[in-house]
C-alpha cells in the first residue's frame, strides 16, 4: 500500500479519513462487481478495519460510505449524503474586532455543540463582492446578520437557532 492510499469519505455527517480503502476496492472490484450492497459493505469493512479504527455502533454508516466509494470506482452514479451544516462566514481584514467576532462564533458553536463550516474572509475584494459594507460582519447560511458591529454571544446563538 502506498502512502497516498488515504480516502476522505462522508460517514453520517462527518468527513473521515480512511487508510487502505482504494487498495481494498481495487482488490475486491472484480469479485464483488455483482454483489449486493450488504456484501460489498461487509467485505470492505472487514478489509479496512485492519488499518482503521471503526466504532462498532457506526459500522452500518461506514458500510454505506464504503459502498458509495465502491460504486464510484465502478463508474456508477451515486448520491452524496447531505451534511446539512451551517455555513458561517466572518468578514474582516484581521482587526481585533474581526478576530473577536470569529472567536465568539467558535465559542457559541462549542457551547451549542453545533457543527458548522466557518470561514474567516479577510480579502477586501471578497468582502466587497459579498455585499458587506462594514466590518466585522457575520453571514450565516448566505444571510448577512451583522455588519460593522460585534454581536453578543446571545445574539449569535439566536441567529444560529433560527437557521
Amino acid at each position: 500500500m502506498s502512502n497516498s492510499d488515504h480516502t476522505l469519505i462522508t460517514v453520517g455527517k462527518h468527513s473521515i479519513g480512511i487508510t487502505g480503502l482504494k487498495t481494498a476496492i481495487q482488490a475486491l472490484s472484480d469479485s464483488l462487481r455483482d454483489g449486493t450492497d450488504e456484501e460489498i459493505g461487509h467485505e470492505l469493512l472487514k478489509n479496512v478495519s485492519e488499518k482503521n479504527y471503526i466504532p462498532t455502533p457506526a459500522e452500518d454508516d461506514y458500510k454505506k460510505a464504503f459502498v458509495r466509494e465502491f460504486k464510484k470506482h465502478l463508474g456508477i452514479s451515486v448520491e452524496e449524503p447531505s451534511k446539512n451544516l451551517l455555513e458561517i462566514k466572518v468578514f474582516g481584514p484581521g482587526c481585533p474586532n474581526c478576530d473577536l467576532l470569529a472567536q465568539r462564533v467558535y465559542e457559541v458553536l462549542s457551547e451549542m455543540r453545533k457543527e458548522a463550516e466557518v470561514e474567516h474572509v479577510t480579502d477586501i475584494k471578497a468582502i466587497a463582492t459579498a455585499g458587506v459594507l462594514g466590518t466585522p460582519a457575520l453571514m450565516i447560511n448566505k444571510k448577512l446578520k451583522a455588519g460593522g458591529v460585534v454581536p453578543t454571544k446571545n445574539q449569535i446563538k439566536r441567529w444560529i437557532d433560527s437557521e
